[in-house]
């Protein structure tokens, strides 16, 4: 199967460096912000990324699956942004197409890619196990593109979804995908995207470019949101940042990266109750009022930021929205990253098929009542 293996364009004012390296260090352009040497912010404003995957991302992961079929395509031609699609080989029985699942990778806004080899690899099973279409998001990355780029693109990336389903210009897509059964998913700070628009949707932002509300042929439907192990922040610790939370095997998250990762992604200037960030900071909509679609929360026991995730399902419940909680006690943040063919990925893969279908049984009933 052809595969694109287009790259997203670097804007002014970026350089790309070897692996693990950069620019010799002067008082004019000492490195002042450096992730995992990733991404390293240059005194002078210039940021240098290496072309080089993490150590924490092995490339030993399979490319392919004997049930699932995946191609990609760009979604986001002004910045090259990539969505890879994956469908099960097989139709489904009775000629019934199969729910949509849209997938936001992590990365602290700042790293990650959809066609990182374990995102890869996830999504794969993603699709395999749930009989789903996973379409798998790429999105402009901080500090080139500070936030809201990431929240803007996803809502780009869903209007590039309501094209494609009114139209028959992939039929490799419309022939599998059902339209009316789409799920918004998101791992880490792809959760924070998922979060920022179910809000959007919830308060009736979620327009086109002209501005104007999606229209009655709109065929895209969202029954429900899925947050991987949200990326939220906040000036006030929790006792889990706190206590600096036992990360776990192959976790690479510390609080001074957390941190680093805020810096380096909001507005300039911006503390970690910004909006985006803190989704109850003092300048954060009300969600009391927001019209959510059913969403489910994922927690890891040895996460730095499992506080800030229950947190936010239990205020979600106390205002009356419908939020299902479900922790992995003894994981750590991107667990299903690490080790995505583990029996703990594929239990979360299980939580996820049964909250998919749970919702779907709900709108039937709410249909025929």
């Amino acid at each position: 199967m052809h595969v694109n293996k287009g790259m997203p364009t670097m804007p002014a004012g970026v350089s790309v460096a070897a692996a693990g390296c950069c620019p010799t260090a002067t008082p004019a352009n000492e490195v002042v912000e450096d992730i995992f040497g990733l991404v390293r912010v240059l005194s002078d404003g210039t940021v240098v990324r290496s072309p080089a995957g993490p150590v924490f991302c092995p490339t030993t992961f399979p490319e392919n699956h004997p049930s699932v079929e995946w191609k990609e395509a760009v979604y986001g031609k002004a910045n090259n942004l990539l969505v890879r699609m994956y469908k099960p080989s097989a139709s489904p029985a009775g000629g019934k197409k199969a729910p949509v699942l849209v997938h936001f990778h992590g990365g602290g806004f700042c790293i990650g890619s959809c066609t990182w080899g374990n995102v890869h690899a996830f999504c794969l099973r993603l699709a395999a196990d749930t009989g789903a279409v996973v379409l798998s998001a790429g999105y402009r990355l901080a500090p080139e593109h500070r936030l809201p780029a990431a929240v803007d693109d996803g809502a780009a990336f869903m209007r590039w979804l309501r094209e494609q389903s009114s139209s028959s210009s992939d039929a490799w897509l419309t022939e599998a995908a059902d339209f009316g059964r789409v799920f918004v998913t998101g791992d880490s700070a792809g959760a924070t995207i998922a979060h920022h628009l179910a809000v959007r949707a919830g308060v009736g932002v979620a327009t086109d470019d002209a501005g104007e509300a999606a229209g009655e042929a709109d065929q895209v439907t969202i029954r429900g949101y899925v947050l991987l192990l949200p990326f939220f922040g906040g000036v006030e610790r929790t006792p889990s940042e706190q206590a600096e939370c036992p990360a776990g095997a192959g976790s690479v998250l510390s609080l001074d990266v957390l941190d680093r990762f805020w810096r380096v992604s909001l507005p300039a200037g911006a503390t970690r109750d910004h909006p985006v960030a803190n989704p109850f900071g003092p300048d954060s909509p009300e969600l009391g009022s927001v019209d959510f679609r059913p969403v489910l929360v994922v927690v890891a026991g040895l996460d730095l930021l499992r506080d800030r995730a229950v947190g936010y399902a239990g205020r979600l419940a106390a205002v009356g929205k419908p939020v299902e909680l479900v922790e992995f006690a003894g994981a750590a943040h991107g667990f299903f990253l690490h080790e995505p063919g583990s029996e703990a990925t594929g239990e979360l893969i299980r939580a996820v098929r049964r909250f998919v279908d749970s919702c779907v049984v709900s709108a039937s009933e709410a249909a025929a009542a």
